[in-house]
């Protein structure tokens, strides 16, 4: 294939691409219906739930009756029976037996099946619970990287202004050849500052793909809607009190502690012995006549050796590991709030700070200082420095507001409200 073709394919290709229309943008509520849906390790946990349900219905079946058939003395090898000889009679029968199970063993298995699918469906919303966490910060990385390169676009273009009207005015006579040059190499740097705000978006944009479950990232992929911004002051003890009582985390050893204390019952009761009663219709066929029969049996084990005691003890080692196990996991929780909004009140603080004291400063500032350049009354070294600092000042107000909705939903992931409605 020559270069000519390559360039050819490449240029229709962009060009089909560019043709196509951009998919409509996505809310942040539709990000996470769409990773619900697709996520694959969500999809993997979901199937948990269906798993204990089959061992529920297994927990519920009872024994199977056993049939036996038997044919004794019969006379395959052509012998013949007869008074003579004295042998047979042939003789068959048809036995069936009833296994009838100790006191509280079917109703132990269907109550431990139960408690483990309840196990299984809370562990299925605390996976939820990740995942909704991950697709909001995802969400809000790609709102911040849009942010970045909207403040960089337009440095960018600012600069490219003023690069043009030193342009003019060195072409007149009134600017240096050395000012129009550190011009064109500050507007570099803000092309430069623009097109790594356009990768970081383009990466943050597959991120979120990637944890919405989708296989294949879509071509001009984006978000729409504001920066989460709660103006409700939120207080840290209704926090403490909601993630004891909602997080999936702790209701799932909590319920497996039921599942646990069901579990030593069942064993028990498999330590008590099981009956079996069978019936058998016996014939006998001689060359004197026939005879029918009917006999009884009871069969049950002798508990001498094997009563269950090792499935006891590992049943009550059992409870006591959850027990530790829910005091670790409340643990966890009153530390992840504590953690989430100390987060919280950082960035509100820094967030009201920013507002107001140095957000409209560094506008003003920065307005003041390019009408200065144009009119002559400042340096251009005075203008970019009042440029950078207007560009630090927004990107920390947007880093702060990103970091305000992170942390609104890190405290409605660690209280577990965000799979609690």
């Amino acid at each position: 294939m020559t270069l000519a073709r390559v360039f050819c394919l490449l240029f229709a290709a962009s060009a089909f691409l560019g043709a196509q229309a951009p998919p409509e943008p996505i809310t942040i509520q539709q990000a996470v219906q769409e990773a619900l849906a697709n996520n694959a390790n969500l999809l993997a946990e979901r199937l948990n739930v269906p798993l204990a349900a089959a061992r529920l219905v297994t927990a519920r079946l009872r024994p199977n009756p056993v049939l036996t058939l038997d044919g004794d003395y019969l006379d395959v090898l052509g012998t013949g029976f007869s008074p003579k000889n004295n042998a047979g009679p042939a003789e068959g029968s048809a036995r069936v037996d009833f296994a009838f199970e100790g006191s509280g063993k079917r109703a132990g298995r269907v109550a431990v099946a139960e408690l483990a699918k309840s196990v299984a469906e809370l562990n299925l919303q605390n996976a939820m619970r990740g995942v909704i966490l991950d697709v909001q910060n995802a969400f809000v990385d790609v709102l911040l990287a849009k942010e970045t390169l909207a403040l960089a676009e337009s440095n960018q273009k600012t600069l490219e202004g003023v690069v043009e009207a030193n342009r003019q005015r060195a072409q007149a006579g009134e600017q240096s050849a050395a000012d129009l040059l550190r011009a064109r190499l500050a507007a570099m740097q803000f092309r430069n500052d623009a097109a790594n705000a356009a990768s970081r978006l383009h990466s943050a944009r597959h991120r979120l793909e990637l944890v919405m479950g989708r296989s294949a990232f879509v071509h001009l992929f984006d978000v729409k809607g504001p920066m989460r911004r709660d103006q409700e002051h939120i207080e840290i003890q209704p926090l403490r009190a909601k993630a004891q009582e909602l997080r999936p985390d702790i209701l799932s050893i909590m319920r497996d502690q039921a599942r646990s204390a069901a579990d030593l019952k069942l064993q028990l009761a498999q330590g008590k012995i099981d009956y079996t009663v069978g019936t058998q219709f016996h014939r006998q066929q001689s060359p004197t006549g026939t005879g029918n029969s009917l006999g009884l049996f009871l069969s049950m084990p002798l508990p001498v050796f094997n009563r269950n005691q090792g499935e006891v003890e590992r049943a009550r080692l059992e409870y006591r590991q959850l027990e530790q196990r829910l005091r670790a996991a409340r643990n966890t929780a009153a530390a992840d709030v504590e953690s989430t909004y100390e987060q919280y009140a950082i960035a509100s603080t820094m967030l009201s700070n920013l507002e107001t004291d140095m957000l409209e400063q560094s506008r003003q500032i920065r307005r003041t200082a390019e009408e200065s350049y144009r009119g002559g009354k400042v340096s251009l070294l005075e203008f970019l420095d009042a440029q950078r600092a207007y560009t630090d000042t927004m990107q920390s107000y947007n880093d702060a507001r990103a970091n305000y909705a992170r942390s609104l939903y890190a405290m409605e992931a660690a209280t577990g409200e965000n799979v609690a409605h």
